[in-house]
């Protein structure tokens, strides 16, 4: 199971749009589902945010956050400073009361980490070394250049997230510090998981222990008191675009400055980089910046709105805090970014052009390149099928005309009669076995669009239409041809076409009409036959009787004269 992200295959609905929208690939379409690649994947999001399905299931580490602070450690929580926006607050105050409700020791805000950042970025810059300069404080950006864009890794700034730069500042006088990294961005489970950070919760995370606890951050604001009294910090303004450029209170020399955000525009500028001079960017996989992170919490106003919050909060604390020289962080905050290489294997010309003809291209025309798969291109989409990241039927052009060929073939070639009628009982289609029982001349395209009354009376078609059932006729006489058939009709409801399948029966119903006549024949020829054994039978019992009577007569008389001869005898 992947630890970070994947998708609930049950609402995967086959549109691609993740694979379509993802900006390395880093997702598998197998049995019609997608899943996540996560070796491959840069954990930036935007594909939960695609998602029409809502399947995103993003893992959740409150059960690791609930044991520490039942623990009885010391618990501190870093929270980014879009927690302004998220949670509709107008400063830390509140939110530093409701987390040692919690149980956290310690609360800060993870800029205390990003101004110490930003004094790194100014070493890094003063020192000429870099002929650009990529921030490194979107771990997506960083994962993105170490695994797919080597050539930018040279300008990547060797400094350590804001994240990981507060957690070391945190540790610096204990060790033992159990630290929990509270913001909306997904890539921060991994980089913590990497770098020793106990925990990371989401904003909409930390409100589900609100919650458990009965903690209102509404009745808390009442009685907020800031008690920060250290000097004010332009790095809150980290999570909106140019937010970083913006915490400079003076920016080096020798650099332009500019601010890229979003995936279009990022992979764009990676893969012209080498093209650039002297150019200082700061890179953010979300468009918008931060605010926008995937696992934001969403208010009215989107982004526009959360970046007026944000920067309503960083106006506010450079007006009312003194402008002092930034804290050291009393630390090392260097960190080298190695390059990482996924474990895909390099393919083929060959094997590219086996997987493009298994899909029935074969030639540069064939490859239309239309997406629909989630891959920019056919090729790209057959080395990921090599890969074993996609299934070779992915390819939608291809399986639509493949089953519109089959459809067309199995009408065609059906040996029963196949015909489609649309709701207005016109043909759409048939095929040659309908067109013989119906007495059809010509092909089956001439009689497109026909009523279908011209043929025989539609009554199956008519009731199957309006009383949404299958209807069957199990002997149906087409005058037209003299024919009989058996004929069903159902509405296939998603096309709005009524399929009728028929079968000739005329030899059978022809064989029975004349077995009918032959019975019907023998029952008139035993009829005859009774009446005559009747006669004769009746003519031999009236000779019968007559030469009965006689034979009686006679017996009696021969009777009677033995009976008087022996009377005689005994009177001598």
């Amino acid at each position: 199971m992947p630890e970070y992200l994947e998708f609930k295959t049950v609402q995967c609905k086959d549109c691609y749009r993740c694979v379509r929208e993802c900006p390395v690939k880093a997702i598998e379409v197998k049995s019609h589902h997608a899943q996540i690649i996560e070796e491959h994947c840069i954990l930036c999001g935007h594909c939960t945010h695609v998602c029409p399905q809502n399947a995103k299931i993003v893992h959740s580490e409150l059960p690791v956050v609930r044991q520490l602070l039942a623990s009885g450690q010391k618990v501190a929580a870093t929270v980014a400073p879009s927690f302004i926006n998220n949670l509709s607050l107008k400063d830390f105050s509140t939110l530093r009361i409701a987390l040692a409700k919690l149980g956290f020791s310690i609360a800060e805000e993870t800029a205390v980490g990003a101004q110490a950042v930003v004094e790194e970025y100014k070493k890094v810059l003063e020192s000429g070394e870099m002929r650009n300069f990529i921030t490194s404080a979107c771990p997506s950006v960083c994962r993105i250049i170490q695994m797919y864009y080597p050539k930018a890794l040279p300008f990547l700034a060797p400094v350590d997230s804001p994240m990981v730069a507060h957690a070391k500042m945190l540790r610096r006088n204990d060790p033992n510090l159990k630290i929990v990294f509270i913001g909306p961005c997904i890539a921060k489970k991994r980089e913590a998981k990497e770098h020793g950070i106990d925990a990371v919760l989401t904003f909409e995370e930390l409100l589900t222990l609100f919650q458990e606890n009965n903690i209102d951050l509404s009745n808390i604001n009442h009685l907020s008191i800031d008690n920060d009294h250290l000097g004010a910090n332009r790095a809150k303004a980290f999570p909106i675009t140019r937010g970083i450029i913006r915490s400079f209170d003076n920016l080096p020399e020798g650099y332009h400055y500019m601010a890229v955000d979003g995936v279009t525009r990022l992979t764009d500028v990676l893969e012209n980089i080498e093209n650039l001079d002297h150019v200082f960017i700061e890179m953010n996989m979300c468009q918008g910046g931060c605010i926008n992170g995937p696992s934001s919490i969403q208010h009215e106003g989107g982004i526009i709105k959360a970046e007026e919050d944000v920067s309503n909060y960083v106006e506010h604390e450079l007006a009312t805090r003194k402008h002092t020289p930034a804290p050291q962080a009393g630390v090392s905050l260097s960190l080298a970014y190695p390059r990482l290489r996924s474990h895909s294997r390099p393919v083929t010309e060959k094997e590219i052009e086996e997987i493009l003809h298994r899909t029935g291209k074969f030639s540069k025309e064939d490859e239309l390149n239309c997406g629909a798969c989630g891959y920019s291109t056919c090729r790209e989409k057959a080395w990921a099928v090599i890969n074993g990241y996609a299934d070779i039927d992915i390819c939608l052009p291809y399986m639509r005309k493949r089953a519109e060929s089959l459809a067309v073939d199995i009408v065609r070639n059906s040996p029963e009669g196949v015909i489609l009628v649309d709701p207005d009982l016109n043909i759409v289609d048939t095929n040659a076995t309908a067109m013989k029982m119906l007495g059809m001349d010509g092909q089956p395209e001439s009689h497109q669009g026909r009523p279908l009354a011209d043929f025989f009376p539609p009554i199956e078609f008519y009731n199957a239409l309006t009383q949404h059932r299958k209807i069957e006729n199990k002997c149906l006489h087409i005058s037209g041809t003299n024919r009989y058939v058996s004929l069903t009709v159902s509405l296939l409801g998603e096309q709005n076409v009524l399929f009728g399948l028929m079968k000739d029966i005329s030899e059978q119903v022809n064989y029975d009409k004349k077995l009918d006549k032959v019975k019907l024949e023998t029952i008139s020829t035993t009829d005859d036959l009774i009446m005559k054994q009747m006669r004769v039978a009746q003519e031999i019992a009236s000779l019968l009787g007559e030469t009965t009577a006689e034979t009686k007569v006679a017996l009696l008389n021969l009777k009677k004269m033995l009976r008087d001869s022996v009377a005689m005898e005994d009177k001598e």
